[in-house]
Formats: structure tokens, C-alpha cells, sequence
């Protein structure tokens, strides 16, 4: 019975080891933008809650544009009203 018991408990262990391992992996790799991700329209700037660049492992270079109710997009970063924007968050970020 002891060795059942300690069959089991590695056994649970390994399984959340493993699953643990795999949610790290995927959410490093859900922040990957793809192509046909890219939002194309322009997103205005009082709903945009915050961004960030994709990881440098993710073949395309996009921004991870969050807007209020926590929905995220993918934003070229070479499109004009985003290079905006971000000019705009930092004039005002330095003149505060």
C-alpha cells in the first residue's frame, strides 16, 4: 500500500510540474501576434488601457494593444495613428 501511495503522490506531482511547465510555454507564446491577427482599424485613444511589444521570440514585430474592457489586439507597428499615439503618451509623459 505504501508503495501505491508513493506511486500516486509522484504521480501527481510530475502532472503538476509538467502543467505548470506548459501554461509558462503557452503564455509566452500567446502574446505572439500572426498573421490575419492585426486589427486594422484605428483604435481611439481613450479606450486604450495600455501596450506592449511582442516577445522577441515571435516571428511577426507587432504591438499588444489592451483597450478597457481587457480585450487585446495586435497593431502593426509601423501604422500611422499608433506612431501617434505613442508620441502623444510621451510628450505628455515627460512634460508631467
Amino acid at each position: 500500500m505504501k508503495v501505491f501511495s508513493l506511486a500516486l503522490l509522484t504521480l501527481l506531482l510530475v502532472a503538476l510540474w509538467t502543467g505548470s511547465q506548459g501554461a509558462s510555454l503557452r503564455s509566452s507564446y500567446s502574446m505572439c501576434c500572426y498573421k490575419g491577427m492585426f486589427i486594422r482599424e484605428k483604435i481611439p485613444a481613450s479606450r486604450i488601457r495600455g501596450y506592449q511589444q511582442t516577445p522577441s521570440h515571435c516571428s511577426r514585430k507587432a504591438m499588444l494593444v489592451e483597450v478597457l474592457n481587457g480585450r487585446k489586439f495586435c497593431v502593426d507597428l509601423e501604422v500611422g495613428w499608433f506612431q501617434e499615439y505613442q508620441r502623444q503618451k510621451k510628450s505628455t509623459s515627460t512634460s508631467t
